[in-house]
């Protein structure tokens, strides 16, 4: 079985949108499928289409987060090692060019939002970050060229 890594705020987020899909979402499509066929005709019928296109998202999505959430595997930060970077880890990088500093958290694939600070471990960054140490650097080919950061600390 899959194990996914996710931070637990990761995993209280797939949680609510879960219980907002099967509490709210669900039965409000119900109710306009219901009221589209109360309209006569379903062939010509664009709301009913509409309507069960609707539904079609919200089960698949309904199934997805129930596989993430019952394959998760909550990663506790406050017990990660500090020597390395590891999933779920906050990083302070320096960008060797130009001395900026960026703080970045390693995060799963559906918690990442780079406008928050969170990277997926599967993205290019990310893959090249993990199992780095302090003081090491860290080499990045980008569609914009190459570029070359050190991992000032693991906060």
């Amino acid at each position: 079985m899959e194990r996914i890594p996710i931070t637990r705020q990761g995993y209280q987020k797939l949680k609510k949108e879960l219980e907002h899909l099967k509490s709210v979402e669900r039965p409000k499509v119900i109710k306009a499928i219901e009221e589209a066929r109360s309209h006569g005709d379903l062939s010509e019928n664009a709301e009913y289409d509409a309507a069960k296109e609707r539904q079609a998202f919200i089960e698949g999505r309904v199934s997805e987060l129930g596989y993430k959430l019952g394959n998760a595997e909550i990663i506790d930060v406050h017990n990660l090692p500090k020597d390395r970077a590891v999933f779920a880890c906050t990083v302070v990088l320096e960008n060797i060019d130009t001395g900026e500093d960026v703080e970045y958290q390693l995060v799963g694939p559906e918690e990442s939002n780079i406008e928050k600070g969170r990277i997926s471990v599967t993205s290019p960054l990310g893959k090249a970050i993990l199992g780095k140490k302090p003081g090491e650097e860290i080499v990045l080919n980008a569609p914009a060229g190459k570029r070359v950061y050190e991992l000032v600390e693991i906060v």
